[in-house]
């Protein structure tokens, strides 16, 4: 799997993520491929946990919606993961099925999302969170939390913040590995705000 984090703090925002990817017991390190998973869409930043399939699909559709896609608020996040649902299931044949009780269909997705407007969490049935400090995914998320919990209140930067997520995911979690991936940059205004 990974880990990949989100945090906000003193008016920057950052997002990170470790670089490996597996298949099953296969590890594919940096060392073979890039391995980026975070990618832009205008002014947002986005990356995901789970099938390594994910990523060029998000890329193309995401990139495709054009204006379609805002990701500035909750309910923008909200109104474009359930576009995205659709395209999902229309265009690319996703497997919406999890369990049989499902009260929704799932979107098989779990993603971070950072923007100069917040950070926030996108889960299977399109639930979204907004986070007000820092958030994690992946296999190491647990790990990550812990090690941001424990320096946040400190005086330290979101980035600095991100990347003691990172290495504490890397260093517990057998699935995550450096290089670790980092975006960050200073809180806006929403529009309109």
């Amino acid at each position: 799997m990974t880990t990949c984090v989100v945090v906000k703090k003193n008016g920057q925002i950052a997002i990170a993520s470790d670089s490996l990817v597996t298949f099953g017991d296969t590890r594919l390190s940096h060392a073979y491929e890039v391995n980026n998973k975070i990618f832009q869409i205008g002014e947002s930043y986005i990356t995901l946990a789970g099938t390594a399939a994910h990523f060029p699909v998000m890329r193309k559709l995401l990139t495709g919606m054009g204006e379609e896609c805002k990701l500035n608020s909750r309910d923008e996040v909200f109104d474009t993961f359930s576009k995205v649902h659709t395209i999902l299931k229309d265009q690319y044949f996703l497997n919406t099925k999890e369990d049989e009780d499902d009260p929704y269909e799932s979107s098989q997705i779990t993603a971070l999302v950072a923007n100069p407007y917040g950070i926030f969490g996108v889960y299977s049935y399109r639930e979204v969170f907004s986070f007000d400090r820092f958030w994690g995914i992946g296999s190491g998320r647990n790990f990550a939390l812990g090690a941001m919990y424990a320096v946040y209140d400190k005086d330290v930067s979101a980035q600095h913040i991100a990347e003691v997520g990172i290495h504490a995911g890397v260093e517990f979690d057998k699935s995550s590995a450096m290089p670790l991936r980092i975006h960050s940059f200073e809180m806006k205004q929403p529009p309109g705000a």
